[in-house]
């Protein structure tokens, strides 16, 4: 286990399995746990339902894409609630989880097209659901974004939005399926506390990269 501390977040690279048993409580997991559907060797080729028409080239990642090959246990899922009081789990659909009134909907604003129209997050909240759209499609990104860090990188204005939806008196976060960082850069930017755990060794050091930027960013205009 690896452990790195950047201002408000601290970094693990490891298997969250191993090291979640180690840290406490936290406020609330907020995280986009692999959904077991082998993201990488999907394939997407119809525009408006027309053959050969594709927004872009499927970009190439470093990692072998074994990290989308199952999706975390029910065990593992339960334990997220056992150590936190808030919850919001991306891909609850895909996780056998309680009844809630409050899913959060991430509507991408894709279009006539072989993607998925959104994602939604399961939550504990005591609130209405709640829909949020945000363009996700290809080149086409709310605020021109930046992309392409991770093959299922969430925008940090969605993470934000979703961040929002916890209580004020939220202070800590963790994410125990970091990927490349983008929970961590929205909470960090809202003045939260950040724990993140991430397995694979390329996207862990670009996590660390976005949570240096983005302090060193916040310190530069404070």
């Amino acid at each position: 286990m690896h452990k790195v501390e950047i201002g408000l977040a601290t970094l693990y690279l490891g298997d969250c399995a191993d090291i979640l048993p180690r840290l406490g409580r936290f406020d609330a997991v907020v995280t986009d746990p692999p959904y077991g559907i082998d993201v990488l060797n999907k394939t997407y080729k119809f525009v408006n339902d027309q053959p050969g028409k594709c927004l872009a080239k499927k970009r190439k990642f470093e990692d072998s894409g074994k990290w989308d090959k199952t999706a975390p246990s029910t065990d593992l899922i339960n334990f997220l609630m056992q150590i936190s009081e808030w919850q919001i789990i991306f891909g609850g659909n895909y996780f056998e989880l309680p009844p809630t009134k409050c899913w959060l909907i991430w509507d991408k604003e894709n279009g006539a097209n072989d993607f998925a129209d959104g994602e939604m997050a399961w939550t504990n909240l005591n609130k209405a659901m709640r829909i949020k759209r945000y363009m996700w499609n290809g080149m086409l990104r709310a605020n021109k974004e930046p992309r392409g860090d991770h093959p299922t990188q969430k925008p940090i204005g969605i993470m934000e939005w979703v961040i929002s939806h916890l209580p004020t008196e939220t202070q800590t976060i963790i994410d125990p399926f970091m990927g490349s960082g983008t929970t961590g850069v929205a909470a960090v930017q809202m003045g939260k506390t950040f724990v993140g755990i991430e397995r694979e060794l390329s996207y862990f050091e670009i996590a660390c990269n976005r949570l240096e930027q983005a302090q060193a960013q916040e310190r530069l205009f404070a």
